[in-house]
């Protein structure tokens, strides 16, 4: 089955079968009232119907079609993971809520997560916009039990926990239905600013008089060492070139800090590399650098989508010019792009860090739902959820964050070969 998905995704589904010969890949589907359940694991299955309904819909940059088949093809084929892309029709078959869920083997049990989860900063569902009008706490909770009944009835989608990350409150204008669930809060929260007027006025609007000085010493800091200069690389050998760059500063970033190497992880770094030069993904990143004479100054990797743009991974050269703020210095440029192209939000994403707060005017909280169903669920279940609460915990008490943040560091330099 995997190799047949991956195949169908090598091709970006370039051609999708009428609606009619289009069926689930699942035991006979279910109904509820007026909302019919479909659940398919071939994504090709559902393209169609997915981008169609994908426009109307409330949703964000990460439930997006494009973004999910890229994460399933370079990543999710490699790991095993196989989707299950729920979907609610209402009786005239209009699409009311489409959730792009996944399976996959960790250890000894299967999970039952979103479709690209690790890398998607929000999981929620598609909604059509009048859903949570229609479907209350009781009707969702009736829907989702009739949900997990016809994904445990397919052979290859069973599960033993529900492990669903990352959820925030609202999905667009609407309640998230997937908050009557329950769940506990994600260790970290998500920020964003609404963008107004121009550059200046929003600039001289979020930061002080004292601060704007400190931000224009430290950029003529930087042009003593050349020119700085705002890129938007074009070509895709430049996009390449400037991700590479990105990789490597954050590979040192994450061994100064002490954490995995995100980039390492099977897949992870052709998946961006694909998103940002694949011209069917092309149109939702925004790659750009700052360049500080010869040298990429700081360089980031950022989503766009209907309005918003996502502030999604950030570097900075970790030489001598890391002493004057280039990573600040790029992101007065990027929010000053967001504006001159028209963007209404500028999300900072997932992330407490303190810049975000200096800025932010909307703070998003976050939500994980953790449940076992069987017995090999349960014995993952008790401390997968003892361990969020632990680090929301130390992510949320600053004396005990800065110390573990030491300790995690100090622990990563002792990994690091030693260099004289």
């Amino acid at each position: 089955m995997a190799q047949a998905v991956e195949a169908r995704l090598d091709a970006h589904f370039a051609v999708a079968p009428p609606a009619a010969e289009r069926a689930p890949a699942q035991a006979p589907a279910a109904a509820l009232g007026d909302v019919r359940i479909d659940v398919y694991e071939d994504l090709a299955a559902i393209e169609r119907d997915w981008r169609a309904f994908e426009p109307q819909a409330d949703c964000t940059v990460f439930q997006s079609f494009d973004w999910l088949a890229a994460w399933q093809r370079h990543i999710g084929v490699l790991n095993g993971v196989t989707p299950a892309i729920v979907v609610g029709r209402d009786g005239a078959g209009a699409i009311q809520i489409l959730l792009p869920l996944a399976v996959r083997k960790a250890g000894i049990v299967r999970e039952l997560t979103w479709l690209g989860s690790e890398l998607c900063d929000y999981n929620a569902p598609l909604l059509a916009a009048n859903f949570s009008a229609q479907i209350d706490a009781k009707r969702f909770m009736a829907l989702w039990q009739d949900i997990a009944r016809c994904l445990q009835a397919h052979p290859c989608l069973r599960y033993d926990v529900v492990d669903l990350e990352k959820m925030p409150e609202t999905v667009g204008a609407q309640q998230n239905p997937m908050r009557h669930l329950g769940g506990t809060m994600t260790p970290s929260g998500a920020y964003s600013t609404h963008l107004t007027g121009d550059w200046e006025t929003f600039y001289t609007t979020k930061r002080s008089a004292a601060t704007r000085r400190r931000d224009r010493t430290k950029r003529k800091k930087l042009s003593e060492f050349g020119a700085p200069t705002f890129v938007t690389p074009a070509d895709a050998s430049d996009i390449l070139h400037t991700l590479d760059t990105l990789m490597a500063q954050k590979a040192r970033s994450f061994a100064h800090m002490g954490v995995a190497n995100l980039f390492a992880k099977p897949g992870h770094a052709d998946f961006y590399r694909a998103l940002a030069t694949d011209p069917v993904t092309r149109p939702l990143v925004h790659v750009s650098r700052l360049d500080v004479g010869a040298t990429a100054a700081a360089v980031n990797l950022a989503l766009t989508y209907r309005g918003c743009y996502y502030h999604l991974l950030a570097s900075y050269d970790d030489g001598e010019l890391s002493r004057f703020g280039p990573g600040a210095a790029h992101l007065h440029d990027l929010l000053h792009y967001a504006i001159d192209h028209g963007f209404k939000i500028f999300d900072f994403t997932i992330g407490d860090e303190r810049y975000k707060r200096d800025w932010c005017d909307t703070e998003l909280k976050l939500y994980d739902y953790i449940v076992p169903v069987t017995w090999r669920g349960a014995l993952v279940a008790t401390p997968m959820l003892a361990g969020q609460r632990l680090k929301r915990w130390i992510k949320q008490t600053p004396v005990v964050w800065s110390a573990f943040s030491a300790a995690r560091a100090f622990i990563g330099s002792l990994a690091r070969p030693f260099r004289r």
